[in-house]
């Protein structure tokens, strides 16, 4: 009988998972542009680090200085962790090991969500499952889509890196990928819990929000890590294996373990829901409609999404504020590192080069924001729930207006409240700060008017737009720590804004890139009106 049983077992659970191999092979075909981008992205920040790092930093004892005043520097290291050693390797770590491992969560999460409930939001899930497919295949496919991505990029990151220490760089690409598969585990419960793909991924964010946070406090109480906030983090995880700095190998079956357990959670989740449904039903609305108009229903869905991006602008501008002063001191005289600011920033000073640098990244941010709300039209159209709101007294030209208003007009509220905060956080020169923030505007719409164009001429290819913006964010990101040419950087909307406080104020380049984005938004509605909704 226990014979029987567990043959049984066995083929419930090959029965469960008939069909994963398709629909591997249909998420991997689908998402052939967008899987490469991430990784490729991430990769390049990772395996760039070092030789960024061996020209500002060229001598052991200017390294072992930057590790003395990283224990002096509260706010630094909020920013971007502690330091564990003098390496490059351990440096690269400790630069960019936080952000390599907060880009792979948010692939994750993104790739899990596509593939489980929006399939099931648009009515596509319910088709495949009506063939020979298990319940939990499609959960399973995604999660293998999110682990191939890791792998990838663990790979390169591992092989790049080799050359500072091999077990250095087994570690930091295992824990990089590791986060990764925590976020797509933890995106796999979230997706059943709710009935909104939208849901879903911004709850998802929103606890990789408060996992930054919890280790920006805890970096901030102390030097080396040991704070309790710092461990309540997964990114606080990824600084305690301290990859190339006598690595604590201990850590890594810490977040396998915890990826683990998620993902039983989620396969048990799945398996005791129908399809289509939650745990979490959203609640019905009232009786009769109180949303009379498109832009009333645009910013009912996006008003969530609004509030996110506004408390994290403003939060991220008091922790660049409050690093401003300490600015100087750490540059030191390390004179490469000034004239990577400069580039960045300007020459009119250190200090506000470097306000403006940090206004500069905030806007590159800003950029990833606009096209997210703009997607929003594909998402709607795409999904299906555009129609029936145009098959009434709803032109889409103001079906389109009411979420553009959102992107564009949100990415204003945004960049206006990163400059309140970061005037908060450095306490002076408020006007002038909150005058560079907006001056970024232009160029984020201009991201943004790419993305409109995209949606209505080409909607199949809308995604593309994130690769816009991913491009235009290493570029600014990047670009200047390798010394790029400038031929290179004014590919980038963002190479022509005056950098202010630094410069003086140039109105030139702010006009012509406002009329830019104007023509794309206007040649984007155009195409819009003249083809098919989907």
């Amino acid at each position: 009988m226990t014979a029987v049983a567990s043959l049984g077992a066995r083929t419930g659970g090959s029965r469960q998972l008939a069909g994963t191999g398709t629909l591997l092979r249909f998420a991997l075909r689908r998402d052939r542009t967008m899987l490469p981008v991430w990784v490729a992205v991430n990769a390049l920040m990772v395996l760039s680090m070092p030789g960024t790092l061996k020209g500002l930093y060229g001598t052991a004892a200017e390294r072992a200085d930057l590790v003395r005043q990283m224990e002096t520097n509260a706010s630094l290291r909020a920013m971007v962790g502690p330091v564990f050693d003098d390496s490059l390797g351990a440096l690269t770590a400790w630069r960019v090991g936080v952000y390599a491992a907060a880009l792979a969560a948010v692939m994750s999460l993104l790739i899990v969500v596509r593939h489980t409930r929006d399939e099931e939001e648009s009515g596509r899930q319910e088709v495949v499952a009506s063939g020979m497919v298990g319940r939990r295949a499609a959960l399973t496919a995604a999660l293998l889509t999110a682990a191939v991505a890791n792998g990838v990029l663990a790979l390169l990151v591992v092989a790049g890196l080799a050359a500072q220490g091999v077990a250095g760089a087994v570690a930091l690409g295992l824990a990089i990928a590791g986060v990764g598969m925590l976020f797509a585990t933890m995106a796999a419960i979230v997706a059943q819990l709710t009935e909104s793909a939208r849901l879903a991924r911004g709850l998802t964010a929103a606890v990789l929000g408060g996992a930054f946070v919890l280790r920006a406090a805890g970096d901030s109480a102390t030097t080396d890590g040991s704070s309790v906030l710092t461990w309540l983090s997964p990114l606080g995880w990824l600084e305690n294996l301290r990859a190339f700095a006598a690595e604590r190998w201990w850590v890594l079956p810490l977040i396998a373990g915890a990826a683990v357990v998620q993902g039983a959670v989620a396969y048990g989740l799945a398996g005791r829901r129908d399809l289509g449904m939650s745990f979490l039903p959203t609640r019905p609305g009232p009786a009769a409609g109180r949303l009379r108009t498109a832009g009333a229903l645009a910013w009912r869905l996006q008003r969530g999404s609004v509030l996110g991006w506004s408390v994290g602008f403003l939060l991220a501008g008091v922790v660049y504020g409050s690093m401003t002063e300490g600015a100087a001191d750490l540059v030191g005289d390390n004179e490469q590192a000034r004239q990577i600011i400069e580039r960045m920033g300007g020459q009119a000073g250190l200090t506000d080069a470097f306000v403006s640098a940090m206004v500069g990244m905030l806007g590159l941010i800003a950029a990833l924001y606009v096209v997210a709300s703009v997607l929003r039209l594909n998402g709607e159209e795409t999904s299906g729930r555009a129609e029936p709101v145009l098959a009434g007294a709803v032109g889409r030209m103001r079906w389109a207006a009411g979420h553009l208003v959102i992107a564009f007009g949100g990415a204003a509220l945004i960049m206006l409240l990163a400059g309140l905060g970061f005037a908060l956080g450095y306490g002076r020169d408020a006007g002038a700060i909150l005058g560079a923030c907006l001056a970024q505007l232009p160029a984020v719409w201009v991201i943004g008017g790419a993305a409109v164009l995209l949606h209505g001429v080409l909607p199949r290819g809308a995604v593309a737009a994130w690769g816009v913006a991913g491009a235009v964010l290493l570029l600014g990101w990047v670009g200047p720590a390798l010394d790029v040419p400038q031929a290179v950087l004014d590919v980038s909307p963002f190479g022509h804004l005056p950098k202010l406080p630094a410069e003086e104020m140039s109105w030139a380049p702010v006009l012509v890139l406002t009329s830019i984005a104007v023509v794309l938004v206007v040649a984007g509605l155009v195409g819009l009106r003249r083809r098919d909704v989907t």
